[in-house]
């Protein structure tokens, strides 16, 4: 077997029990079974576990990611404002070109991009803001500029629950696809469920600031 054969039965082992299971509760004993090799294979390809999880990760970012960065600079190189549905609507085409990495990568991907924030992976959050802090600041700074009513605080929480959301929705798809089809007959696929969250996701990021909440919560004081 080529070095390369063993790293991607090693990649693959990894990342159905990383999306299975998590990152916390995956040993490398039970990837070396799955992928049957030895754990100094493991160690001499990797080098630890976390570099490991940061391989897994990086099968789809590397594919994702210069995507995105080559639409938002186009996004920011306009005249007029750019609206958020125009912002988030960038994320479906390279989403979806992840099924060509591999059978359900899109789902896959967003799973294990949940489990680094479920997990408490904090390696591989720093792992992607070193490698790709530019897209990342280029989106942020196109949802600043489509939602200028939101201070940067507001809009980091407003975005980290619209990821919640995603990696939710990804991870319930199979069961989300029968439930349409018995209840509603409705056929679905990842495409059309990722085009339904974006008027969803984009209501709730450049929602008013001041919601009936507040005034609720200051009424009973």
């Amino acid at each position: 077997m080529s070095r390369e054969q063993t790293q991607q039965k090693i990649l693959d082992a990894a990342e159905s029990l990383f999306a299975e299971s998590g990152f916390n509760d995956t040993s490398l004993r039970q990837i070396t079974s799955n992928a049957e090799v030895n754990l100094a294979a493991v160690n001499y390809h990797f080098g630890s576990k976390k570099a490991l999880i940061q391989a897994v990760l990086q099968r789809y970012l590397q594919v994702v990611m210069p995507r995105l960065e080559l639409q938002f600079e186009l996004l920011l190189a306009r005249q007029k404002a750019t609206r958020l549905p125009e912002v988030l609507a960038v994320f479906v085409q390279p989403l979806l070109d992840l099924e060509q990495v591999k059978p359900k990568g899109t789902t896959l991907f967003l799973q294990l991009l949940g489990r680094g924030y479920t997990d408490v992976q904090g390696h591989l959050r720093k792992f992607i803001s070193h490698h790709y802090g530019s897209v990342l600041n280029k989106f942020v700074l196109l949802v600043q500029q489509s939602c200028p009513a939101l201070d940067a605080a507001e809009i980091f929480w407003r975005l980290h629950f619209s990821l919640g959301t995603v990696v939710f929705t990804m991870a319930s798809s199979e069961a989300l696809f029968d439930i349409a089809a018995a209840d509603y007959q409705q056929e679905s696929d990842i495409e059309s469920v990722i085009r339904r969250l974006l008027p969803y996701l984009a209501a709730g990021i450049a929602a008013p600031v001041n919601h009936p909440f507040d005034s609720m919560a200051q009424a009973t004081l």
